[in-house]
């Protein structure tokens, strides 16, 4: 799996929000679960775990929709809704959607997360599928791995 050349910079639909990555992804992910494929609206939503310190929205206010949880925030445009990112409340990482970056070539899931639910046809191809989320003592080892692969 190729690694992103970085700064990446990516957009909402409509142009009025940027973000920038200037950090190289801590992992890749397909979510399967009920919440992000009423989100995305498909069968999954695609996400790149960047550090917090190599994230920034460069233009536009962001506003939180989705979830309003006091555990995880989903973030979108004002004007035309994308869902852009999400931060993990407490977490040092931001969940881009790679699908807002100008070059999403690089992109591949890793992991897939919340098989249970997913949709028999949906396939990823990602390295590591879980029923739910991983467990905790499973997260060092995958980034590990995913940090190697690259």
């Amino acid at each position: 799996m190729p690694k992103p050349s970085l700064p990446l910079e990516g957009t909402c639909r409509c142009g009025q929000v940027r973000l920038k990555i200037s950090a190289q992804p801590l992992f890749t992910a397909a979510c399967h679960c009920r919440g992000c494929q009423k989100m995305s609206g498909s069968a999954f939503s695609c996400t790149a775990a960047v550090p917090a310190a190599g994230f920034e929205v460069i233009q536009g206010e962001p506003v939180i929709g989705g979830v309003h949880g006091a555990e995880i925030q989903h973030y979108h445009c004002p004007n035309c809704k994308s869902w852009m990112f999400t931060r993990p409340v407490g977490m040092d990482f931001v969940n881009v959607r790679p699908t807002m970056l100008e070059d999403y070539s690089w992109f591949a899931p890793f992991v897939e997360t919340y098989t249970s639910t997913k949709f028999p046809w949906a396939e990823t191809g990602a390295a590591h599928s879980f029923p739910e989320f991983p467990p905790m003592e499973s997260f060092g080892p995958l980034l590990q791995e995913f940090a190697e692969r690259g």
